[in-house]
Protein backbone atom coordinates (compact mmCIF):
# COMPACT_ATOMS: atom_id res chain seq x y z
CA UNK A 1 0.00 0.00 0.00
CA UNK A 2 2.82 2.42 0.81
CA UNK A 3 5.53 1.04 -1.49
CA UNK A 4 4.51 2.86 -4.65
CA UNK A 5 5.66 6.35 -5.67
CA UNK A 6 2.02 6.97 -6.60
CA UNK A 7 0.52 5.95 -3.27
CA UNK A 8 0.07 7.99 -0.13
CA UNK A 9 2.74 7.61 2.55
CA UNK A 10 1.94 6.61 6.10
CA UNK A 11 2.20 10.30 7.07
CA UNK A 12 -0.17 11.29 4.27
CA UNK A 13 -2.76 8.77 5.52
CA UNK A 14 -2.47 10.21 9.02
CA UNK A 15 -2.68 13.79 7.66
CA UNK A 16 0.48 14.89 9.45
CA UNK A 17 3.91 16.11 8.38
CA UNK A 18 6.78 13.65 8.35
CA UNK A 19 8.53 16.00 10.80
CA UNK A 20 5.70 15.81 13.36
CA UNK A 21 6.56 15.00 16.97
CA UNK A 22 5.49 11.68 18.43
CA UNK A 23 2.73 13.44 20.37
CA UNK A 24 1.45 15.20 17.25
CA UNK A 25 1.52 11.89 15.40
CA UNK A 26 -0.52 10.19 18.13
CA UNK A 27 -3.14 12.97 18.14
CA UNK A 28 -3.39 12.87 14.35
CA UNK A 29 -3.95 9.11 14.46
CA UNK A 30 -6.84 9.46 16.90
CA UNK A 31 -8.43 12.17 14.76
CA UNK A 32 -8.11 10.07 11.61
CA UNK A 33 -9.62 7.03 13.36
CA UNK A 34 -12.72 9.06 14.23
CA UNK A 35 -12.92 10.57 10.74
CA UNK A 36 -12.64 7.26 8.88
CA UNK A 37 -14.47 4.85 11.20
CA UNK A 38 -17.35 3.16 9.32
CA UNK A 39 -19.71 3.65 12.31
CA UNK A 40 -19.38 7.41 11.92
CA UNK A 41 -19.80 7.45 8.16
CA UNK A 42 -16.17 6.91 7.22
CA UNK A 43 -14.70 4.73 4.50
CA UNK A 44 -13.85 1.22 5.75
CA UNK A 45 -10.96 0.84 3.30
CA UNK A 46 -9.38 4.12 4.42
CA UNK A 47 -9.98 3.16 8.06
CA UNK A 48 -7.89 0.02 7.53
CA UNK A 49 -5.19 2.05 5.77
CA UNK A 50 -5.01 4.45 8.72
CA UNK A 51 -4.51 1.56 11.12
CA UNK A 52 -1.80 0.12 8.90
CA UNK A 53 -0.10 3.53 8.73
CA UNK A 54 -0.04 3.68 12.53
CA UNK A 55 1.56 0.23 12.70
CA UNK A 56 4.36 1.54 10.47
CA UNK A 57 5.11 4.79 12.33
CA UNK A 58 3.32 4.52 15.69
CA UNK A 59 6.38 3.72 17.76
CA UNK A 60 9.81 5.38 17.68
CA UNK A 61 11.42 2.09 16.59
CA UNK A 62 8.90 1.41 13.82
CA UNK A 63 9.02 5.02 12.66
CA UNK A 64 12.82 5.03 12.47
CA UNK A 65 12.77 1.82 10.42
CA UNK A 66 10.07 3.23 8.11
CA UNK A 67 11.90 6.53 7.58
CA UNK A 68 15.17 4.73 6.97
CA UNK A 69 13.89 2.11 4.57
CA UNK A 70 10.97 3.75 2.80
CA UNK A 71 12.72 4.80 -0.34
CA UNK A 72 12.42 3.95 -3.99
CA UNK A 73 16.00 3.04 -4.84
CA UNK A 74 17.23 0.30 -7.09
CA UNK A 75 15.57 -3.02 -6.40
CA UNK A 76 17.62 -6.18 -6.18
CA UNK A 77 17.04 -7.55 -9.65
CA UNK A 78 19.83 -9.12 -11.68
CA UNK A 79 21.77 -6.68 -13.84
CA UNK A 80 21.28 -8.34 -17.21
CA UNK A 81 22.69 -5.53 -19.30
CA UNK A 82 26.28 -4.38 -19.12
CA UNK A 83 25.25 -1.19 -20.88
CA UNK A 84 22.68 -0.24 -18.25
CA UNK A 85 23.24 3.20 -16.79
CA UNK A 86 22.30 2.14 -13.28
CA UNK A 87 23.32 -0.87 -11.24
CA UNK A 88 21.72 -2.92 -8.49
CA UNK A 89 23.30 -3.65 -5.14
CA UNK A 90 25.07 -6.96 -4.80
CA UNK A 91 23.11 -9.80 -3.19
CA UNK A 92 24.03 -13.19 -1.76
CA UNK A 93 24.63 -15.80 -4.43
CA UNK A 94 21.53 -17.80 -5.34
CA UNK A 95 22.39 -21.21 -6.75
CA UNK A 96 18.85 -22.18 -7.80
CA UNK A 97 18.29 -22.64 -11.55
CA UNK A 98 16.96 -19.38 -12.99
CA UNK A 99 14.99 -18.47 -16.05
CA UNK A 100 17.04 -17.35 -19.05
CA UNK A 101 16.79 -13.58 -19.01
CA UNK A 102 17.67 -10.93 -21.58
CA UNK A 103 17.46 -7.15 -21.38
CA UNK A 104 17.20 -4.84 -18.38
CA UNK A 105 13.81 -4.86 -16.61
CA UNK A 106 12.64 -1.34 -15.90
CA UNK A 107 15.92 0.01 -17.25
CA UNK A 108 14.53 2.45 -19.79
CA UNK A 109 12.10 3.99 -17.32
CA UNK A 110 14.76 4.19 -14.60
CA UNK A 111 17.06 6.08 -16.95
CA UNK A 112 14.24 8.34 -18.06
CA UNK A 113 13.23 9.08 -14.48
CA UNK A 114 16.79 9.94 -13.45
CA UNK A 115 17.22 12.31 -16.38
CA UNK A 116 13.90 14.08 -15.88
CA UNK A 117 14.08 14.35 -12.09
CA UNK A 118 17.45 16.10 -12.37
CA UNK A 119 15.98 18.42 -14.97
CA UNK A 120 13.00 19.12 -12.70
CA UNK A 121 15.16 19.87 -9.66
CA UNK A 122 17.37 22.12 -11.76
CA UNK A 123 20.78 21.96 -13.32
CA UNK A 124 23.63 22.63 -10.94
CA UNK A 125 21.56 21.60 -7.90
CA UNK A 126 23.10 18.86 -5.80
CA UNK A 127 20.87 15.78 -5.88
CA UNK A 128 22.44 13.23 -3.50
CA UNK A 129 19.50 10.78 -3.60
CA UNK A 130 17.06 10.92 -6.55
CA UNK A 131 15.02 8.19 -4.81
CA UNK A 132 14.53 10.03 -1.51
CA UNK A 133 10.84 9.49 -0.62
CA UNK A 134 10.22 13.17 0.17
CA UNK A 135 11.65 14.16 -3.21
CA UNK A 136 9.75 11.45 -5.08
CA UNK A 137 6.41 12.30 -3.52
CA UNK A 138 6.84 16.00 -4.31
CA UNK A 139 7.71 15.31 -7.95
CA UNK A 140 5.21 15.81 -10.79
CA UNK A 141 2.89 12.89 -11.47
CA UNK A 142 4.56 11.88 -14.74
CA UNK A 143 7.90 11.44 -12.95
CA UNK A 144 6.37 9.39 -10.15
CA UNK A 145 4.58 7.29 -12.76
CA UNK A 146 7.86 6.53 -14.55
CA UNK A 147 9.43 5.31 -11.33
CA UNK A 148 6.33 3.35 -10.30
CA UNK A 149 6.32 1.51 -13.62
CA UNK A 150 10.06 0.78 -13.37
CA UNK A 151 9.49 -0.74 -9.92
CA UNK A 152 6.57 -2.77 -11.27
CA UNK A 153 8.71 -4.15 -14.10
CA UNK A 154 11.49 -5.05 -11.69
CA UNK A 155 9.03 -6.87 -9.42
CA UNK A 156 7.77 -8.94 -12.37
CA UNK A 157 11.36 -9.73 -13.39
CA UNK A 158 12.09 -11.18 -9.96
CA UNK A 159 9.01 -13.40 -10.13
CA UNK A 160 9.76 -14.69 -13.63
CA UNK A 161 13.41 -15.36 -12.78
CA UNK A 162 12.26 -17.77 -10.08
CA UNK A 163 10.24 -19.88 -12.53
CA UNK A 164 13.34 -21.85 -13.39
CA UNK A 165 15.40 -22.81 -16.40
CA UNK A 166 12.39 -23.98 -18.41
CA UNK A 167 11.48 -20.34 -19.02
CA UNK A 168 13.04 -17.58 -21.09
CA UNK A 169 12.17 -13.90 -20.67
CA UNK A 170 13.04 -10.80 -22.66
CA UNK A 171 12.63 -7.42 -20.91
CA UNK A 172 12.07 -3.95 -22.38
CA UNK A 173 11.47 -5.23 -25.90
CA UNK A 174 11.12 -2.65 -28.67
CA UNK A 175 7.79 -3.04 -30.48
CA UNK A 176 8.61 -0.25 -32.91
CA UNK A 177 11.20 -2.32 -34.77
CA UNK A 178 12.17 0.63 -36.95
CA UNK A 179 13.68 2.26 -33.89
CA UNK A 180 11.24 5.13 -33.59
CA UNK A 181 9.51 5.54 -30.24
CA UNK A 182 11.22 3.88 -27.21
CA UNK A 183 7.96 4.07 -25.27
CA UNK A 184 6.41 1.69 -27.79
CA UNK A 185 7.71 -1.34 -25.98
CA UNK A 186 6.66 -4.64 -24.46
CA UNK A 187 7.65 -4.85 -20.80
CA UNK A 188 8.30 -8.60 -20.90
CA UNK A 189 8.01 -11.51 -23.30
CA UNK A 190 7.89 -14.85 -21.47
CA UNK A 191 8.36 -18.23 -23.15
CA UNK A 192 7.71 -21.43 -21.21
CA UNK A 193 5.89 -24.76 -21.34
CA UNK A 194 2.52 -23.05 -20.83
CA UNK A 195 2.98 -20.86 -23.90
CA UNK A 196 4.37 -17.60 -25.23
CA UNK A 197 3.09 -14.50 -23.45
CA UNK A 198 3.43 -10.77 -23.66
CA UNK A 199 3.36 -9.23 -20.19
CA UNK A 200 2.54 -5.66 -19.20
CA UNK A 201 3.64 -4.58 -15.70
CA UNK A 202 1.77 -1.54 -14.43
CA UNK A 203 1.14 0.53 -11.33
CA UNK A 204 -1.64 3.06 -11.81
CA UNK A 205 -1.59 4.15 -8.17
CA UNK A 206 -5.10 2.94 -7.34
CA UNK A 207 -7.85 0.37 -7.93
CA UNK A 208 -8.25 -0.93 -11.47
CA UNK A 209 -11.23 -2.74 -12.98
CA UNK A 210 -11.98 -4.18 -16.38
CA UNK A 211 -14.78 -3.42 -18.81
CA UNK A 212 -15.26 -4.81 -22.30
CA UNK A 213 -11.77 -6.21 -22.46
CA UNK A 214 -9.99 -3.07 -21.26
CA UNK A 215 -8.68 -1.58 -18.02
CA UNK A 216 -10.53 1.29 -16.37
CA UNK A 217 -9.75 3.30 -13.26
CA UNK A 218 -8.80 6.73 -12.03
CA UNK A 219 -5.15 6.41 -12.99
CA UNK A 220 -5.63 4.52 -16.25
CA UNK A 221 -4.94 6.45 -19.43
CA UNK A 222 -5.42 5.28 -22.98
CA UNK A 223 -6.17 1.64 -23.74
CA UNK A 224 -3.34 -0.43 -22.17
CA UNK A 225 -4.61 -3.85 -23.24
CA UNK A 226 -5.32 -2.80 -26.83
CA UNK A 227 -1.89 -1.17 -27.03
CA UNK A 228 -0.19 -4.31 -25.66
CA UNK A 229 -1.96 -6.54 -28.19
CA UNK A 230 -0.97 -4.25 -31.06
CA UNK A 231 2.66 -4.40 -29.97
CA UNK A 232 2.54 -8.18 -29.67
CA UNK A 233 1.23 -8.42 -33.24
CA UNK A 234 4.13 -6.30 -34.50
CA UNK A 235 6.75 -8.51 -32.85
CA UNK A 236 4.91 -11.70 -33.83
CA UNK A 237 4.92 -10.70 -37.51
CA UNK A 238 8.59 -9.81 -37.46
CA UNK A 239 9.67 -12.98 -35.67
CA UNK A 240 7.27 -15.38 -37.34
CA UNK A 241 5.84 -16.56 -34.01
CA UNK A 242 2.40 -16.63 -32.43
CA UNK A 243 1.68 -15.33 -28.94
CA UNK A 244 -0.55 -17.60 -26.91
CA UNK A 245 -1.81 -14.87 -24.63
CA UNK A 246 -1.32 -11.53 -22.92
CA UNK A 247 -1.02 -10.87 -19.19
CA UNK A 248 -1.38 -7.58 -17.31
CA UNK A 249 0.28 -7.56 -13.87
CA UNK A 250 -0.92 -5.09 -11.23
CA UNK A 251 -0.20 -4.58 -7.51
CA UNK A 252 -2.26 -6.98 -5.40
CA UNK A 253 -4.10 -4.15 -3.62
CA UNK A 254 -5.27 -2.64 -6.91
CA UNK A 255 -7.24 -5.62 -8.29
CA UNK A 256 -10.59 -6.99 -7.12
CA UNK A 257 -9.61 -10.53 -8.11
CA UNK A 258 -6.10 -11.95 -8.11
CA UNK A 259 -6.74 -13.73 -11.41
CA UNK A 260 -9.30 -12.36 -13.86
CA UNK A 261 -9.42 -14.00 -17.26
CA UNK A 262 -11.07 -11.80 -19.86
CA UNK A 263 -11.35 -14.46 -22.57
CA UNK A 264 -10.21 -13.55 -26.05
CA UNK A 265 -9.67 -9.87 -26.75
CA UNK A 266 -9.10 -9.21 -30.45
CA UNK A 267 -8.40 -12.90 -30.87
CA UNK A 268 -5.87 -13.22 -28.00
CA UNK A 269 -6.58 -14.69 -24.54
CA UNK A 270 -5.99 -12.02 -21.88
CA UNK A 271 -5.65 -12.24 -18.10
CA UNK A 272 -5.34 -9.46 -15.52
CA UNK A 273 -3.55 -10.71 -12.41
CA UNK A 274 -2.32 -9.51 -9.05
CA UNK A 275 1.44 -9.65 -8.68
CA UNK A 276 1.40 -12.54 -6.19
CA UNK A 277 -0.58 -14.70 -8.66
CA UNK A 278 1.73 -14.17 -11.65
CA UNK A 279 3.86 -17.24 -11.02
CA UNK A 280 0.76 -19.45 -10.82
CA UNK A 281 -0.64 -18.08 -14.09
CA UNK A 282 2.64 -18.47 -15.98
CA UNK A 283 3.02 -22.05 -14.79
CA UNK A 284 -0.51 -23.21 -15.56
CA UNK A 285 -1.18 -20.93 -18.52
CA UNK A 286 -4.06 -18.65 -19.48
CA UNK A 287 -7.28 -20.38 -20.52
CA UNK A 288 -7.36 -20.68 -24.30
CA UNK A 289 -3.61 -20.15 -24.75
CA UNK A 290 -1.70 -22.80 -26.66
CA UNK A 291 1.01 -24.64 -24.73
CA UNK A 292 4.41 -25.14 -26.32
CA UNK A 293 6.65 -28.16 -26.01
CA UNK A 294 9.47 -30.14 -27.56
CA UNK A 295 11.39 -28.69 -30.47
CA UNK A 296 8.90 -25.85 -30.87
CA UNK A 297 10.25 -24.17 -27.74
CA UNK A 298 13.73 -24.07 -29.25
CA UNK A 299 12.39 -22.81 -32.58
CA UNK A 300 10.38 -19.98 -30.99
CA UNK A 301 13.28 -19.01 -28.74
CA UNK A 302 15.67 -18.88 -31.70
CA UNK A 303 13.27 -16.78 -33.78
CA UNK A 304 12.82 -14.29 -30.94
CA UNK A 305 16.56 -14.13 -30.24
CA UNK A 306 17.15 -13.15 -33.86
CA UNK A 307 14.35 -10.57 -33.88
CA UNK A 308 14.11 -8.94 -30.46
CA UNK A 309 15.59 -5.49 -30.04
CA UNK A 310 15.74 -3.67 -26.72
CA UNK A 311 14.78 -0.06 -26.02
Amino acid sequence: MFDSPLSASAYDLLAVASTATDDELRKAYRVRLRQTHPDTGGDAAVFIQVQRAWELVGTPEARAAYDRGHGFGEASVPDFSASAGWHTPSAPADTRPRARSHGQPGGWRRERYLALVREWVGRGVDLPDPYDPALVRSAPHHLRRLLADALAEEATARIVADLGMGYTVWHDVAADLRGGDPETKIDHIVLGPSGLYGVLSEDFGGPVRTRRGELIGGGVGGAPIAELLARLRAVARAAGVRFGGAIVVLPDDDVTSQIEELGKVRGTPVAVVGRSALSTVLRRGVTGARSIGGNEVFDVRTRLQHTVRFV
